[in-house]
């Protein structure tokens, strides 16, 4: 019998599943969120500290930017959650041998989006903000809002996870047979033009930021092509026709 994907789901019944896929993810970042709003205080402290003093404008943009970061952190602390959501949705559209990947692609998202978010939280964020920050005179004095400072910190933070799932989505494509890695060898000089793209776009409009962001990419990009190189279907197809050839040349 042959393998067949099981995804025969009406149009209707799919749009009912991604509703109850959101469902779930929103709920756990409400859980998290919640929990969240006691270690507000301590991100605030930690964030700070990279320009030293932070400021709020308004009455009410202190509460506000109370809340704006429990939500970010429900975000973040629900990303596996809201990976294993993602993938359990676009498993009915899978051979059964490729849901087998379901848990295993959800913890290196996990990890993945982990180590970028850590990467830009030790390496960019404090480097970017010391390089801004030199800009200041004294006619033009640096008054941070704390608003500000964690939406700039926030949209780094989750773009650099984001951006670090390049590997794992790789190994994904690679394993159903959408990629190979020849294909994506010859699209280097395409993959740099992508990645001064992307750091331009997801990035504030700073040169060093902007390159701490591309060069990863373009690391990424390469160690996506060993990925799929040595996971990817094609070293299947290779095998097999290697096989068949040596078939061949025995009965031939």
């Amino acid at each position: 019998m042959t393998e067949e994907s099981t995804f025969d789901m009406p149009f209707l019944e799919h749009l009912e599943e991604l509703r109850w896929r959101l469902l779930k993810s929103l709920i756990s970042i409400v859980i998290f969120s919640i929990a969240s709003w006691f270690f507000v205080d301590y991100v605030v402290n930690m964030l700070a500290g990279f320009v030293g003093q932070v400021y709020f404008m308004a009455p009410t943009e202190a509460f506000m930017v109370r809340i704006k970061i429990s939500v970010i952190m429900g975000i973040v602390l629900s990303v596996p959650v809201i990976f294993y959501q993602l993938w359990m949705f676009i498993s009915p559209g899978l051979y059964r041998h490729e849901k087998s990947y379901v848990v295993p692609v959800v913890l290196a998202s996990t990890f993945f989006f982990v180590v970028g978010g850590s990467f830009c939280y030790f390496v960019v964020l404090p480097n970017a903000l010391h390089f801004l920050m030199g800009y200041s005179t004294d006619l033009m004095t640096p008054l941070i809002s704390i608003s500000n400072l964690i939406t700039f910190c926030a949209y780094l933070i989750l773009a650099f996870g984001l951006v670090f799932e390049l590997p794992v989505v790789a190994f994904f494509l690679g394993r159903i047979g959408l990629v190979n890695s020849k294909k994506l060898a010859k699209g280097r000089r395409y993959a740099v033009v992508v990645a001064l793209i992307v750091g331009a776009s997801l990035t504030p409009p700073d040169v060093f930021s902007q390159i701490m962001l591309a060069a990863p990419v373009l690391i990424l990009y390469e160690l996506s092509i060993w990925i799929v190189k040595f996971t990817g279907r094609e070293r299947k197809r290779d095998d097999s026709f290697d096989q068949d050839e040596r078939d061949i040349g025995l009965f031939g």
